[in-house]
């Protein structure tokens, strides 16, 4: 009776040292997630190949508006914007917020996501709730989810029809030894056999093994989220988690000897390693589960999605709870942009800028590092995020509901042996296919045929920019190409950026202005430089023959 006594005892004390342990360390994490609410992630390490994973495995089966590809991507830097606003708990909304900011649904989707991310600002409580449940996804392993929903099952081997036969005979040599020792002896064969089967299975286990534990956690964590009721109320169809407790069984039973981490349960694992070679017991759960994958495929998806939608709701909360200045975007059916005081999330201290277009595009001339290119880059990021997260770095963002395409960052390809300009006109003919589609473009194009000689580039420029500017599409391009003004001012509005010359040294303001570049800075920059007097006084010299000053 005092062995008992003492037991309980110590029960009881483990137990209250593992609440105090507990609550400390509940305590530190809501301290964490509040001091980092509405800031960046800091000394975090990006690794793409994994964020992009469900991205690139799904970007070809959904039925999307439009897709951000690789050209736009890179030509926008959306890698580096999606580090600023990636404020996610957890790997799978990670991987989802990616997916997200590169896939345009149609608008009715997207009013959906911006009333829940309402909720998180209105009640920061309960994105701090959800934060403390979706940071349990947040190791590594919790990028591996995505492959039961993408990845390609694995064919089942032949032997796979002896499984059941062989553990039948096992159960029936254990009952005969039972009367009669000596049927034992033919289990020493059988248990070789499918001890060969039993580690040949495990090759296809380990494949799929930190999904297989990453679904159970998820499906974990996904019931404590439907237990707070703005959650649940947002969420009305969630069938998905009845469907996944299905096979919940299965997963816990193939999952568990990754979870005997402690030397101690070594004997355990001993024995239930036994029992599942004698009568086969892992391979043919994890057939059965293979066949159940395939059926609640979509429930899986549903679910990783759920998490996704709620973490990456809380990022966009958080981001607009920051330091910049963001608005909800005005979508409109007509060809106009009215944008008021738009920044850059990436340049520190951006100047903001207004723009107003109205059946015309925008010719954007400047000197060397004014912004201009800057500024349609600007201009396009928004536009994006507007159309995927609801959200603009603006005080006004209103235009239609663009797909968006570029040609700002071109490059040759030595690999296809295709030069600058072969690769330019591809990525340019790209645009004018999508003049096709029914709905607005923004065409955003930089140094159009820079690759080409001057002629024969202001010649083409001319013709494509007049042949994208469609009554429906909307052109922004860049230019050092003066002569392009007065050849399309009818079609499109004329804005520059421009500098000044400040006790020898060029200083930008960053502000854009109405009208066309009547100065530039090239010969200038050599000079502060320190150019070679001879080779800025031949410069200047050609410059005012050219130009007939």
């Amino acid at each position: 009776m005092q062995l008992l006594l003492i037991l309980l005892i110590i029960i009881l004390i483990f137990r209250l040292i593992n609440n105090q342990i507990k609550k400390r360390y509940y305590k530190k994490l809501n301290d964490f997630l509040k001091s980092n609410w509405g800031k960046p992630k800091t000394n975090e390490y990006f690794n793409y190949d994994k964020i992009s994973l469900y991205f690139d495995k799904t970007s070809n089966k959904n039925k999307a508006f439009h897709i951000i590809d690789e050209q736009i991507k890179n030509d926008l830097d959306l890698d580096e914007v999606f580090k600023f606003i990636d404020r996610t708990s957890s790997k799978i909304g990670q991987q989802y917020l990616y997916y997200k900011i590169r896939t345009i649904y149609p608008q009715e989707k997207l009013i959906n996501f911006t009333r829940l991310v309402k909720k998180f600002q209105e009640n920061k409580k309960l994105a701090l709730q959800c934060q403390s449940e979706l940071i349990k996804l947040n190791h590594l392993s919790n990028y591996d989810l995505e492959a039961l929903i993408n990845d390609g099952v694995v064919d089942k081997p032949t032997y796979k029809k002896y499984l059941i036969p062989l553990a039948v005979l096992s159960l029936i040599i254990i009952i005969a030894g039972i009367y009669k020792p000596i049927f034992f002896l033919w289990l020493i064969p059988i248990f070789l056999i499918n001890s060969i089967l039993h580690y040949k299975t495990k090759a296809y286990i380990n494949y799929y093994l930190s999904a297989i534990n990453q679904l159970d956690k998820s499906l974990s964590v996904s019931k404590k989220l439907l237990l707070l009721p703005e959650i649940k109320e947002h969420f009305p169809n969630i069938s998905f988690i009845n469907k996944i407790k299905e096979i919940q069984l299965k997963t816990k039973f193939i999952g568990f000897e990754k979870q005997l981490s402690n030397e101690i349960l070594i004997f355990l694992w001993i024995f239930t390693e036994i029992f599942k070679i004698i009568f086969n017991f892992e391979s043919i759960i994890f057939y059965s589960f293979i066949d159940d994958i395939l059926i609640k495929n979509n429930s899986i998806d549903q679910m990783f999605q759920f998490i996704g939608e709620i973490d990456s709701a809380i990022s966009v909360a958080s981001i607009k709870a920051g330091n910049h200045t963001t608005c909800k975007p005005e979508f409109i059916n007509k060809k106009q942009i009215n944008i008021v005081e738009v920044t850059h999330p990436l340049i520190e201290k951006c100047i903001p800028n207004d723009i107003e277009l109205s059946n015309k595009s925008l010719l954007l001339t400047g000197s060397n590092m004014s912004g201009k290119t800057t500024f349609i880059r600007t201009i396009a990021i928004n536009s994006i995020l507007s159309e995927t997260l609801g959200f603009a770095f603006a005080k006004k963002f209103e235009i239609p509901f663009f797909r968006v395409y570029t040609s700002i960052r071109i490059s040759d390809n030595i690999l296809q042996k295709t030069s600058y300009f072969l690769e330019e006109v591809s990525a340019i003919n790209k645009l004018m296919e999508a003049t096709e589609n029914s709905s607005p473009n923004l065409f955003v194009l930089d140094e159009i045929f820079k690759g080409t000689n001057t002629i024969e580039r202001i010649s083409a420029g001319k013709a494509i920019l007049n042949y994208l500017n469609t009554p429906k599409d909307m052109v922004l391009v860049s230019t050092h190409d003066i002569e392009l003004t007065d050849l399309l001012k009818n079609n499109y509005d004329l804005y520059h950026f421009s500098e000044q010359v400040v006790s020898n040294q060029i200083v930008f303001d960053h502000k854009i202005k109405q009208g066309r570049l009547t100065t530039r800075n090239a010969i200038k920059i050599l000079e502060l430089c320190k150019f070679p007097k001879k080779v800025i006084e031949d410069a200047k010299k050609t410059e005012n023959k050219l130009f007939k000053k």
